[in-house]
Order: C-alpha cells, then structure tokens, then sequence
C-alpha cells in the first residue's frame, strides 16, 4: 500500500472523516490547556478532575441532560471537597487527591454496572470517537469554542496565575477566580475527551503535550504551538493507525504522544538527556 492510499484509505467512511476531525479538535483543545497543566504543575490535578468527572456524566445520561453539565458539578466538586479534607485534616495534598478521586471514580464504575442503557457506557472509560454520534459532535465543538476562547481571554492572566500566583496576588488579580476558571475548564475539556480516548487516558491528553513542548522552548507562546502541533498531530495520525492495526483509537493517539514526548526528552535542543552531559562538562 503507498502512502497515498495509506491516507486515503480512511476518508472513504464517513466515520473516519468524523473520527479524524473530533480527533484533531479535541487534540487541539486539550493540547492548548495542558501548557497551562503544565506551568502550573497541575498533572495530579488533571488526573483527579478527569477520573472525578465519571459519575457525574453517567447520571447526567440518566437525567437526559448535557453530559458536560454532570462532569461540570462533579469535576467542581472533587476540587472542594480535596480543599475540604486538606484544611480540616493533617493528610497531606497529595493523598488527599488520590483518595477523591479513586473514590469518585469507583462510584462512577459503580453506577455505569447498575444504569440500564441501550447505550454502552463502558464506552465513557475508553472512548468511542468512530462511533460518535452528531450530537456529540456538536457538544464537543461548543465545549472546544467556549475552552478556547476563554483561553484567549484570559491568556495573560491565566499565564501569570499559573507562573506565579503569589505575584498575580500581590497585584492585584482575583486568583479564586481563576483558579476556578482554569478548574472549570479542565472540567468541560475532560468531556470532550471522552470520545476520543475516555476517562482513563484523558489526562494524558491534558499532560503529554504541554510536557511536551516545556522540554522543547522556554517561550510560552513556542510552548503552545509545539503542544498544539504535537497534540493535534497524535490524534490524526493515531486514528489513522488505529483504522490500519484495527486497534484502539484512544491507545493509539496516547502511546503516538507519549512517544513524541520520549523523543523530546532526549533529543531537545537544551533540556534533552543527550545535551545535558556536554552542559555538566562545560566550564
């Protein structure tokens, strides 16, 4: 098979072009939020929010209602009730979030092995995106539209804030509020992962790319073209690997991330394993 027909293969299905398309939007959209993951150190955080999420989404298919409203009240949720157990006892951060989050979650598995559904939420765990339906689609846009431009509103705030809250405070800055923002967020885009890859490797989505670029540039605009490259080039090309190995979408798009980020790691121009013993040498 040429490599013409590798790519064209695909485009003949209809579900193809709309995996390959969700794919690269939602790519784009939580490559875009996980710079600031990472600037912030929040890849717990991440992990936490977007394991939290699952029960939420399941009863809000119960209730019939947008799936992003139950991840929204869920994912808020996990987030007060980590700062309520850290402030009233002396278990630190850390455990804290281990502890909410694997308890979210095991109630989220809980409750898709009781709902009776013509619909398999197993699919919430490891994502569905060449089954994907239109009205998926067209939450998966709002969430990207209402993530992104919210990211370019509040992008020099949310910069400083992630960079240095203790000086974003000193002048002046609501950080309450864009604490919240950023928690809400993480929220709506651990949604629209769903489809794609599911919960379980979402938060891979949310960190490998912003980890990514961080090894490559010491710019934060760089920094966000690099993840936004690297994020939306693994969910294409992942798709288009999963249709040939018939294998999992989701798996593909994170084990292509995870790779570039291996690559990064050793091979960027400044921070990668193969510079850092000609820096030690240097005088």
């Amino acid at each position: 098979m040429d490599l013409v027909q590798w790519f064209a293969a695909p485009l003949q299905y209809e579900f193809m072009v709309k995996a390959i398309l969700v794919s690269a939007l939602v790519g784009l959209v939580c490559s875009a939020l996980s710079c600031y993951m990472t600037l912030k150190g929040w890849a717990l955080m991440g992990d936490a929010v977007s394991h939290a999420v699952l029960p939420g989404v399941v009863i809000a298919y119960v209730l019939n209602i947008p799936l992003a409203i139950g991840a929204f009240v869920f994912g808020v949720g996990s987030v007060l009730a980590i700062g309520f157990i850290k402030a009233k006892t002396r278990v630190k951060e850390d455990a804290v979030i281990g502890l909410v989050f694997t308890g979210f979650f095991a109630l989220g598995i809980v409750l898709i092995s009781k709902v009776k559904s013509t619909v398999d939420l197993g699919h919430i765990l490891f994502g569905n995106v060449l089954g994907i339906s239109d009205s998926d689609i067209t939450q998966t846009v709002i969430i990207s539209i209402i993530t992104l431009v919210t990211l370019a509103i509040l992008r020099k705030d949310l910069i400083l804030f992630c960079f240095d809250s203790t000086h974003a405070r000193s002048i002046g800055m609501n950080i309450t509020f864009l604490y919240y923002v950023l928690l809400s967020l993480l929220s709506l885009t651990a949604v629209a992962g769903l489809q794609t890859v599911g919960i379980i490797l979402v938060v891979a989505m949310l960190v490998t790319p912003g980890a990514t670029a961080y090894l490559l540039s010491d710019r934060f605009d760089q920094m966000m073209l690099i993840a936004i490259a690297s994020g939306v080039f693994s969910s294409v090309m992942g798709t288009y690997i999963s249709y040939h190995i018939d294998g999992s979408t989701g798996g593909c798009i994170v084990v292509l991330q995870t790779l570039l980020f291996v690559i990064a790691m050793i091979f960027a121009p400044k921070h990668g394993l193969l510079v850092q013993p000609k820096a030690a040498e240097s005088p």
